[in-house]
């Protein structure tokens, strides 16, 4: 995870300024959400002396912040890329390309499957946190499961496609 965010650093690369913060925001969320991860843990391994209930809190609540930041990207992304498909054409200009337009399509698959992965996500992360917090330990475990196994599949699916893509592509 650390690779992956100090490759991202600032986001220079998003063309969007709300895209490259929020992701920039994620980032550090999921950054300090694995040390109280960790220190929660150990806590109830009894390896530090301290109250691992106010890390599991925190380390849920970053947890949900990263999912929430995810959902506000997707929507975002997918938004933006509907109104480029949609926009009108100008005046003696070709539209868009059938290798852009498909780009553009699988594109906003890829991110309504994100959307649906982290609120899935998201619903169980607001369960987890201390009771009355939202919908927080109301859920049967059948519910818990449901919603993580929907998140695992989206994720999986996303995975083996993102494989095949590259391995389409690599010659």
């Amino acid at each position: 995870m650390f690779v992956y965010t100090k490759q991202y650093g600032l986001g220079a690369q998003e063309e969007d300024a709300f895209v490259r913060w929020v992701s920039v925001l994620g980032n550090l969320a999921d950054q300090l959400y694995y040390p109280c991860e960790h220190v929660a843990w150990a806590a109830d391994a009894r390896v530090l002396h301290v109250d691992s209930s106010r890390w599991w809190t925190l380390s849920t609540t970053l947890w949900a912040l990263s999912l929430l930041l995810g959902v506000a990207r997707s929507l975002w992304m997918l938004l933006k890329l509907r109104q480029r498909l949609r926009s009108p054409t100008a005046p003696f200009t070709s539209p868009l390309p059938r290798g852009k337009r498909r780009a553009m399509e699988a594109q906003m698959q890829w991110e309504a499957l994100s959307l649906l992965s982290n609120l899935a996500d998201l619903a169980n992360a607001v369960h987890w946190l201390p009771r009355g917090v939202l919908w927080a330990g109301r859920f049967p475990p059948w519910l818990v499961g449901l919603m993580g196994t929907i998140s695992s599949i989206l994720s999986m699916y996303q995975a083996a496609r993102a494989s095949s893509q590259a391995e389409a592509t690599t010659p």
